[in-house]
């Protein structure tokens, strides 16, 4: 159910100080950031009520239907063609698979309104929001170059993968916790890099045209699993299970 940010790569962009260019290439990120998460939230909302969630498991017989390995496997997919497909897909088509994805991973999650009570979710989610929004302000507004921890954050994120992976054989709730903590970790100082990445190349391409609107939608969509995934990790955390 994680989603895994990708590693964008962000061709033929003058970076130029242009401070009210950023400033507009920002605000269409955050746009569909949040365009994404209340996508996410709705459809989650929606397939936790028993008519829905039975779509994806059958509580009679406790039968997985096939909409919940969709639900479960399509995200990555979905991320994959974007990313890859950036430059071949035009705007609209690719507004549309993000929408698809948003509403996806939506589903996704579902379960987790189903295993954690709602005070809990409420919680980890507004602070969630409160980390967010405060190491998001940090990147944009630090004049630290960030750039020299990128590889130490893809380091850790491709460990926390291969951990996770380790650890679905394993079943160790402590091993769990530690993963946990160190996603956290990760996904804090990816938010503050990821902004400020996203900063610089909205300072050097001229806001506006098809191309500075596809990348601001990719853009949302990284900080949209930055988010995602921070919240993930607090919520087995900090979660309490009904």
């Amino acid at each position: 159910m994680e989603n895994q940010t990708p590693d964008y790569t962000y061709k033929n962009v003058i970076q130029i100080e242009d401070a009210d260019s950023s400033r507009k290439f920002m605000a269409g990120v955050f746009l569909w950031m949040f365009v994404a998460l209340g996508i996410s939230a709705a459809t989650a909302y929606i397939f936790a009520t028993p008519q829905f969630f039975s779509l994806l498991i059958d509580t009679t017989t406790n039968q997985v239907n096939g909409l919940f390995y969709v639900a479960m496997f399509a995200p990555l997919a979905f991320v994959l063609i974007m990313s890859f497909g950036m430059n071949k897909l035009s705007y609209g088509v690719l507004s549309v698979l993000y929408i698809l994805y948003a509403a996806i991973t939506g589903i996704s999650l579902s379960i987790i309104l189903l295993v954690y009570t709602p005070a809990s979710v409420l919680g980890v989610f507004l602070t969630t929001s409160l980390v967010f929004g405060v190491m998001a302000v940090a990147g944009y507004t630090t004049k630290t170059d960030l750039t020299k921890f990128g590889s130490l954050l893809f380091m850790g994120l491709i460990g926390l993968v291969i951990a996770s992976v380790v650890n679905m054989f394993m079943h160790s709730e402590m091993m769990s916790y530690i993963v946990s903590y160190i996603g956290v970790a990760v996904f804090v100082g990816l938010t503050a890099y990821d902004v400020q990445k996203l900063k610089n190349i909205g300072a050097g391409i001229q806001y506006g045209e098809a191309s500075a609107k596809k990348m601001a939608l990719m853009g949302g969509l990284t900080l949209y699993l930055d988010f995602i995934n921070l919240f993930l990790y607090l919520i087995r955390i900090f979660g309490r299970r009904r």
